[in-house]
């Protein structure tokens, strides 16, 4: 059975337009380091270096981000102080907003100005939680270690999950990233909620949960 992603109630910020465009060249270049290079090696691994907690082992690629010890990190290429030049900043601020840093990171391109406030809207628009998930974090003990009422209040909202549903419904792997990209942009949005949250348990000062607010 195909399903269909609902239609949201919010304007969308473009993002995922961009992502969409970008894909297939990303998917063929893959492919092709996959089918030339396949069988390089990466590297030896030895015994200590599974006992280092795999310390030195190459496993993984990222297209994100690159640590060097002698320069620093990079984002897409481009390092702190150019992200901190180039990217775009809130009225009278002199740091780059996150939504920009999340717009790179995802897009490998410097975002607008507006392409960012776009995006600061959506995500807003995104942010509530679902009822059951206010009460359960309200629920929960101060003496809860804070990590543990941040992993609850994430895997609590599962249950609004669109890759969770399209899977079940037998979706295309085709079509996996974009009812992942729909989890992923609803959990980014949420993430501050739940964070205020366990903020208000584990610091209680007799006042009720905050209201969210989406003019910040």
């Amino acid at each position: 059975m195909l399903r269909i992603l609902q239609r949201r109630s919010f304007a969308s910020s473009g993002l995922k337009d961009i992502v969409r465009e970008k894909a297939p060249a990303e998917i063929a270049r893959v492919n092709n380091l996959r089918k030339n290079h396949g069988d390089f090696k990466l590297g030896d691994t030895t015994v200590a270096m599974a006992y280092g907690g795999m310390r030195g082992i190459k496993g993984l690629v990222t297209e994100t981000s690159l640590l060097d010890a002698d320069e620093g990190i990079r984002f897409r290429g481009l390092t702190i102080p150019e992200c901190q030049e180039r990217l775009p900043k809130a009225p009278g601020g002199d740091e780059p907003l996150p939504e920009g840093l999340f717009w790179l990171l995802m897009t490998g391109d410097v975002p607008t100005t507006k392409q960012v406030e776009g995006l600061t809207s959506e995500l807003h628009a995104r942010g509530a939680l679902p009822a059951h998930v206010e009460r359960l974090m309200l629920s929960l003990p101060p003496s809860m270690h804070p990590m543990t009422q941040f992993v609850i209040g994430i895997n609590a909202c599962q249950t609004e999950s669109h890759f969770a549903k399209a899977y079940a419904d037998g979706v295309a792997k085709q079509q996996y990233w974009e009812f992942v990209y729909e989890d992923v942009m609803d959990l980014v949005a949420r993430i501050p909620r739940i964070g205020a949250l366990v903020y208000h348990n584990t610091f209680p000062h007799g006042q009720p949960a905050p209201k969210r607010r989406t003019d910040v």
